[in-house]
């Protein structure tokens, strides 16, 4: 009779440790991350530089032996690096409303927007030019216009990538939805992986510190070559 009462003792004891250590593992957010690359989904869209985001994602999921799946409003992965785990994101939404997929998935991962990186293309920084920011403006891109109209605000971790304004007047839109030129895609591995190493230093040593290194750091660029 005593070592039955033990027992249920026992057992209950265990499943409250257990229920306690399950709670506490689901409200650490601190060592999640959400990285979100945004592009326009499709086979003629990919060779883009309006799909800048997808191309590094897709780099980091192929260096890392992974495959993404389709979720709602995306396809996602998941990678971890020095006990971080990070949720790859591509928004299946077309760039316009990327702010659905990006709202959704920091609401379900319940994660605070300091932990939230997005990658995108940028028209005012010369090709292969990286800037890493914790916040800003839209600067005219739709989808970060998008993503601060949906979550409420621009202080939002950031990578741009620049893809250079060499267009005549009224080309734009036909140059960002165009294809790269070969030299552009030639550079695209090394940009791929600054980009990654930047998100990797981003979520261990923090944005200050991430930002210093990254935006100091030489780029490879078509033109010059260094």
């Amino acid at each position: 009779m005593q070592r039955s009462m033990r027992l249920n003792q026992l057992r209950r004891l265990l499943s409250r440790l257990l229920n306690k250590r399950g709670q506490t593992s689901e409200n650490d957010t601190g060592m999640n991350y959400l990285v979100a690359g945004l592009g326009n989904i499709g086979a003629e869209y990919a060779s883009t530089r309006h799909n800048m985001g997808f191309m590094v994602l897709d780099a980091w999921a192929k260096a890392s032996n992974i495959v993404f799946r389709t979720e709602r409003y995306g396809d996602v992965a998941e990678v971890s690096f020095k006990g971080r785990n990070i949720t790859l994101l591509k928004p299946s939404t077309y760039m316009n409303l990327s702010g659905n997929a990006v709202r959704y998935w920091v609401t379900k991962l319940k994660l605070p927007l300091e932990n939230l990186i997005v990658i995108c293309d940028d028209l005012n920084l010369p090709f292969g030019t990286l800037r890493m920011r914790k916040k800003g403006s839209d600067g005219g891109h739709n989808g970060l216009k998008n993503i601060q109209e949906l979550i409420g605000t621009q202080e939002y971790p950031r990578i741009r990538i620049g893809i250079g304004n060499n267009f005549q007047k009224g080309g734009q839109v036909n140059f960002v939805i165009g294809e790269m030129s070969d030299e552009e895609k030639n550079a695209m591995p090394e940009i791929c992986d600054q980009v990654i190493n930047g998100v990797k230093a981003f979520t261990t040593i923090g944005i200050d510190r991430a930002m210093n290194s990254f935006n100091t750091a030489k780029k490879k660029t078509p033109e010059s070559g260094v």
